[in-house]
């Protein structure tokens, strides 16, 4: 899936001149947590997000009166404060590669140019809540996990044989298994009604299938390995 299509276009903007103040107002009445900092022309020039505020805003709290410190915070304006140097994202960009860009720089949301021009923001809880249902999380769905050798053919013989049986499978994603870089997982999300018996045929199969949580993987990796 790409950024494009889930994005938020809707962009609150403030302007570098905006004070702490208006900034915190904004955020708290329309209820996020960053704030995309814009000149008269449109253009991204910052960012502000709610843990920048809060830093700034409780600094000088100990020595000053509240009359005292609204003032100091009218003084203080975005541009002051503001994250200059601004990871983006362009529409294009996939919904793996913009978690992956959030991770690697610790970051909770990423503006969305097209063409130098700002046209959206996406933030990790958007990011996480694509991939929850990409995996087909939702309480009616169990999860299995089969242990495979890392070789041709082996999501096409669970697919068939759970086809074989009118198991569907509602989702399935793959990844190694860390400390064991022949053998990958298969998570699968099948109905609740379909668990047992895809876990009894794979086994009788001669697949592996975790249901649970296991400390020592080794009795469940698959004989080729």
């Amino acid at each position: 899936m790409y950024i494009g299509r889930i994005m938020h276009t809707n962009l609150i903007t403030i302007s570098p001149e905006t004070s702490l103040i208006e900034a915190k107002d904004l955020l708290d009445s329309n209820n996020i947590d960053h704030l995309l900092v814009v000149n008269k022309e449109g253009k991204l020039k910052g960012i502000l997000s709610d843990r920048d505020l809060k830093q700034n805003w409780a600094s000088p709290a100990n020595t000053l009166s509240t009359h005292e410190l609204d003032y100091v915070l009218e003084k203080i304006l975005v541009k002051m404060i503001m994250v200059k140097t601004v990871v983006t994202i362009t529409t294009e960009t996939t919904i793996e590669r913009a978690a992956q860009i959030m991770q690697s720089n610790n970051i909770n949301s990423l503006p969305v140019m097209e063409k130098e021009e700002l046209v959206g923001i996406i933030t990790s809880t958007d990011v996480m809540g694509v991939l929850l249902e990409a995996i087909g999380m939702n309480e009616e769905s169990v999860r299995i996990c089969v242990l495979v050798s890392d070789r041709i053919g082996k999501i096409a013989e669970v697919g068939a044989l759970l086809r074989d049986l009118t198991i569907n499978i509602q989702s399935m994603i793959t990844w190694p298994v860390r400390n064991y870089p022949e053998t990958h997982q298969l998570v699968l999300r099948l109905s609740g009604d379909d668990g047992p018996r895809a876990v009894a045929a794979l086994n009788k199969n001669g697949f592996k299938v975790l249901t649970h949580y296991v400390k020592d993987l080794t009795p469940y990796l698959p004989d080729s390995v």
